[in-house]
């Protein structure tokens, strides 16, 4: 896998193109909008700004992403989760970081596409003819954009992605020549490459730290670069970055020079400051003010497909970052398609919805960019910073030298908290928003996560051996009516000596469940992404089997295909005999039938838990009333299921008060 991974193709050059850098990418659309919005352009505020961009692409995306945390790939996978997938045995206390994570990426998710194709389609005011239309016109052109993306999604994007790395390549292409064709505006514009003039802005201009909340939005989408990791290899990646963080430069120094040039002394604004400020211009998005006229149209066109990308590696991003954390028990069961045969294509109506409502509700709170922009960042801070937490955990596993690892926290978490205590500023403005979003994510990965510890605590596990007889004499015994001729039961037991007693309870008592043969079948999910092997025990020949699954967190666990596959490979081997037992069928060699038993639990009022336990049981009880059904998430919904419900009692009633009382009559006996 790491020859693949840091193998470097022409063609994996273009994919990496066309996926990766969609989001930080499309960051000169809005980036320096923000910074100058309001404020008078001066040469510290200019200069000093786009040192802070320049450096901030260096330490933050070059050296943190693309050079130290592409080494984190679990088997050429990368991403939050599979981080935490490396390091989760060092420390229980690392669920969190990974959980905060993946929140803060599924929020990042809602409002990357808003701010993108909103502030390519804005462009359309800095054409002659269409300088008066109106925010209106805009938002409904967003929002047609928007839902036919997502519309889209369940059709997958494989055919469509061959056209991203071309597209991309041309406005990266686009990026750096309209920069080139603006640095002769002030050459004094160079001077940003030098630090000092970032360290300048954040001490002596007038809040400028406070700047760090709109410079923060041009490494937004180095988050991405780590995640795509396993469509594009870790050399892909870092060959392509040289060419885009070079476009990217250039433009921001193009913008730069020509704000310097023709508007120096200057007030632009929008929204509410243009109302505050008497003297300030409306805002002329920098970004489109550099196109010369007749390239315009053609300019807002790419800008537009860049933005669509942008947004349609996100959405994918947030599909696979939602069955990653289904597979590690961080997320309820939902529905997942599988569009194409390509490899990690998948879609989620149920997390498709969510986004889509979501981004369909900032557009119409938020109404433009500009807007927007004073929302955006403040979640993704804090993915960063558990980015930060859990490779310092990995270099730890790597026994990486001690003062490498001091050296790494101090530096990125000066960094991230400075970028993080400057985005608070956005909260009033609607920072809020994300956060809100964020939060009830991370709430439902925490209840999900906290209530499986709770349930585990009381799952009572016995001795197989101790019930083989018992199972073998029901088995035997024909005056008990046959239940199934194969009874399939999913078991949560690692210890393969072990099974839950409820499922032990389930076929001997009341009425007995007879089977000719007893399935029990476990699925145990790896830290590695792409295992997909299964091992037999057979404890008793032909009477009683257990089958293991070790699946990785980025295989679906299609139980009933996987489980057919086991079976046709033991009746090849001849090591089952899978013939229905009535002599009629028998005779015929007809297969016999499968069962499958799915326990599904319900908590019992019969508990005393701590009110915290048990306000956490309800919501996951609640959460699970919603999301797929156990059968469904496990593939078995084209089986014949058998559902058992059973009552949860982890933590029975102690002390049961209760008096005896006596009628007249029993009194004089």
């Amino acid at each position: 896998m790491s020859k693949q991974v840091n193998k470097v193709t022409i063609a994996g050059l273009i994919v990496a193109l066309g996926i990766i850098y969609g989001d930080i990418g499309t960051s000169p659309l809005y980036v320096f909008s923000e910074i100058i919005n309001g404020k008078v352009i001066e040469p510290l505020l200019i200069i000093g700004g786009l040192s802070c961009i320049i450096w901030t692409l260096t330490l933050q995306t070059t050296i943190k992403y693309v050079i130290l945390t592409l080494k984190a790939d679990n088997r050429g996978e990368g991403g939050i989760f599979s981080l935490y997938t490396l390091v989760r045995r060092q420390k229980k206390w690392l669920v969190i970081p990974a959980m905060i994570g993946g929140a803060a990426l599924l929020a990042d998710g809602m409002i990357t596409p808003p701010i993108s194709v909103s502030a390519a389609v804005e462009g359309l005011r800095n054409i002659p003819l269409l300088t008066d239309i109106t925010d209106k016109t805009i938002i409904i052109i967003v929002l047609g954009i928007l839902t036919l993306l997502f519309f889209m999604q369940q059709f997958g994007s494989a055919s469509i992605g061959k056209m991203f790395g071309p597209i991309m390549l041309i406005w990266f292409s686009m990026l750096g020549v309209l920069g080139i064709s603006h640095l002769h505006d002030d050459w004094t514009i160079l001077k940003a490459f030098n630090p000092y003039y970032a360290f300048e802005i954040l001490t002596v201009y007038p809040k400028g730290f406070w700047l760090l909340g709109a410079v923060f939005l041009c490494t937004t989408g180095a988050e991405a670069l780590y995640s795509d990791l396993g469509h594009c290899g870790r050399a892909n990646i870092r060959y392509t970055w040289i060419f885009v963080k070079t476009a990217l430069i250039l433009n921001y120094l193009g913008q730069g020079a020509w704000l310097l040039h023709n508007n120096t002394g200057k007030t632009f604004a929008t929204g509410e400051l243009l109302k505050k400020m008497p003297g300030a211009l409306e805002m002329k998005n920098p970004f489109f003010e550099v196109m010369p006229e007749w390239f315009l149209l053609t300019g807002i066109i790419i800008a537009t497909a860049a933005a669509i990308i942008a947004s349609q590696a996100l959405i994918s991003g947030s599909f696979t970052l939602i069955s990653e954390a289904i597979r590690l028990n961080l997320w309820p069961k939902m529905k997942i398609n599988y569009p194409s045969e390509a490899k990690g294509q998948l879609f989620v109506p149920g997390i498709n919805t969510l986004l889509f409502a979501g981004c369909v509700g900032i557009v119409l709170y938020f109404q433009n960019s500009g807007a927007m922009g004073a929302a955006y960042g403040l979640a993704i801070t804090l993915c960063m910073l558990a980015t930060t937490i859990l490779f310092s955990n990995f270099m730890i596993s790597r026994r990486n030298k001690p003062i490498l690892i001091y050296l790494f926290l101090a530096v990125f978490l000066t960094i991230e908290i400075s970028f993080l205590i400057a985005n608070l500023d956005k909260f009033p403005h609607g920072g809020y928003v994300t956060l809100i979003v964020g939060g009830g994510l991370f709430a439902v990965m925490y209840i999900w996560f906290r209530a499986r510890k709770i349930k585990n605590r009381y799952v009572e596990f016995v001795r197989l051996e101790e019930y083989i007889p018992k199972l073998e004499e029901l088995s035997n015994d024909i005056t008990v009516p046959k239940y199934a001729t194969h009874l399939v039961y999913l078991t949560s037991a690692n210890n393969p000596k072990e099974i839950e007693h409820k499922i032990i309870y389930s076929i001997l008592s009341g009425k007995p469940k007879r089977a000719d043969i007893y399935w029990f079948v476990h699925v145990d999910t790896l830290d590695d992404p792409y295992t997909s092997e299964y091992s037999v025990e057979h404890i008793i020949p032909n009477d009683i089997i257990r089958v293991e699954f070790r699946l990785g967190f980025r295989v679906a666990p299609k139980i009933n295909l996987m489980f057919k596959k086991v079976v046709e490979d033991l009746v090849a081997n001849r090591e089952v005999n899978v013939t229905s037992r009535y002599e009629s069928q028998q005779r015929n060699n007809v297969t016999g039938d499968f069962q499958f038993v799915v326990m599904e639990k319900f908590l019992s009022q019969d508990n005393e838990l701590p009110f915290f336990e048990k306000l956490i049981m309800r919501l996951y009880f609640w959460v699970k009333e919603i999301s797929l059904s156990e059968e469904k998430g496990f593939g078995l919904e084209q089986s014949k299921v058998q559902v058992e419900k059973f009552p949860l009692i982890v933590a029975p009633v102690s002390k049961l008060k209760m008096k005896r009382i006596y009628t007249d009559e029993e009194e004089e006996v």
